[in-house]
């Protein structure tokens, strides 16, 4: 790949969305020590693997300020990112913890919290640029799309039909501009509970990514 920047696109000041911006000064307001602003990506600046996630939680990244800190959904992600060699700890339990990830970022489809978790449409169009600006200037090989959305929001920034590459736990998608697009089930609370997604079935996908990271 060639040499691209090595700060993606990111406005913490971002008000594009109306409901999305009035929610978190609603939020900041109830919660006055939660971040509660566009969440920024977290990582290394040039990547080989890149994680993008739905959007941040009310409790986790909404209150920490970094991506998957602070609530369920990242316990398991930190604990493979660790045991894969990706991140220097377990665990991620602040901003300022202290934890670094190596040669991997994680970045979300959606950068603001959303009403119940659940972003409209719009909304994650208006947040695709972001996600296209750090696709290309990361220049990261492999691409981990965390659920469905995550998935869409990839595609769609790349400009590629949703129906040529679909989604599917475990699937790989060889991509037209060289990156590798690895799907896993979301690793939420309810996915984990319920056993959609097991520990096992989301280390295998780490297992994936690594061996295409090692042996390209």
């Amino acid at each position: 790949m060639t040499s691209l920047p090595t700060q993606p696109e990111f406005d913490i000041d971002c008000r594009d969305c109306p409901r999305l911006s009035d929610f978190l000064d609603q939020v900041g307001e109830q919660y006055p020590d939660y971040f509660a602003r566009p969440v920024p990506p977290f990582g290394s600046a040039q990547p080989r693997l890149l994680i993008v996630g739905l959007a941040p939680g009310m409790h986790g990244a909404n209150r920490t300020g970094r991506p998957f800190t602070g609530d369920h959904a990242g316990v398991p992600l930190y604990e493979m990112l660790h045991e894969f060699g990706f991140a220097t700890a377990a665990a991620s339990e602040a901003s300022d913890d202290g934890l670094e990830l190596i040669d991997a970022r994680i970045t979300n489809a959606v950068k603001c919290l959303p009403p119940q978790n659940k972003p409209t449409g719009v909304e994650i169009r208006n947040c695709n640029r972001y996600l296209l600006a750090e696709l290309n200037a990361t220049g990261a090989s492999v691409v981990m799309a965390l659920g469905r959305i995550a998935h869409e929001a990839t595609l769609r920034a790349l400009g590629l039909r949703l129906k040529d590459w679909p989604f599917a736990h475990a699937a790989q998608h060889e991509l037209p501009n060289g990156q590798v697009l690895v799907d896993s089930y979301h690793c939420s609370r309810y996915n984990l509970n319920t056993r959609r997604l097991t520990l096992p079935m989301f280390r295998d996908v780490f297992q994936r990514c690594r061996d295409l990271l090692d042996n390209p």
